[in-house]
């Protein structure tokens, strides 16, 4: 449905996944990769009415092992990942006409969703972190800086990003005067939204947060 695009990235270039017509949303990877359910996800978002684009973080690599990706992970040039993040958000504002962009991320990528919330508050105007990690140190949002309206989406049993974390992360944003509501599904695990692990897989949990997080993008961008 959609096709492999190459944006320019602050001097450099990075490829992505791009699908649709419509306001833009960017998808941001797990820790796997851009791996094809990353990219059934930007058909979906294509297929609702939106312009979804999933760049490449990892240029290239992926993974199907927890080991595997985990080194990816840890191995991220953080830097060079939020500028191929801006790039994307600009790409999308190109095709679509759009100023404004929602971005969506899965674990990693749920993290990562609300650093580039921090970093491009003048686009990013939505923002939905499914059970999103920030496992680096050097990473950590300046939360203050977030514009978007967030609705994010934990698991219940969840080691990395569980339902205590989850209310300290709401309440510090509250605390700052950001609009932002993270909802925990009750008996859901880590990645209950890919259907490609179906020992996570939770269907009625991933029905309630991908029409929550339409209705956050239709209402705000």
């Amino acid at each position: 449905m959609g096709n492999i695009v190459t944006f320019k990235s602050n001097g450099h270039t990075c490829d992505g996944y791009i699908a649709g017509s419509g306001p833009g949303v960017l998808v941001i990877q797990e820790w796997w990769g851009l791996v094809p359910h990353i990219k059934d996800v930007v058909d979906r978002f294509a297929a609702a009415g939106f312009t979804a684009l999933a760049p490449d973080l990892y240029h290239g690599e992926s993974s199907t092992e927890p080991d595997g990706a985990g080194k990816l992970m840890m191995a991220l040039n953080l830097e060079q990942a939020g500028k191929d993040l801006s790039g994307a958000v600009a790409l999308l504002q190109e095709r679509s006409g759009n100023n404004k962009v929602g971005v969506v991320g899965y674990c990693m990528g749920g993290g990562l969703a609300l650093v580039v919330a921090s970093l491009r508050p003048d686009a990013v105007a939505a923002c939905a972190p499914y059970y999103g990690v920030i496992p680096w140190a050097s990473a950590q949002p300046d939360w203050s800086a977030i514009s978007a309206t967030i609705e994010g989406e934990y698991a219940e049993f969840d080691d990395y990003a569980g339902p205590e974390a989850s209310a300290a992360l709401q309440e510090q944003l509250r605390s700052l005067g950001k609009t932002a509501t993270l909802h925990v599904h009750p008996g859901t695990h880590h990645a209950f939204f890919n259907d490609a692990r179906p020992e996570v897989y939770d269907a009625a949990a991933s029905a309630a947060a991908w029409d929550r997080t339409l209705a956050l993008f239709r209402s705000s961008l």
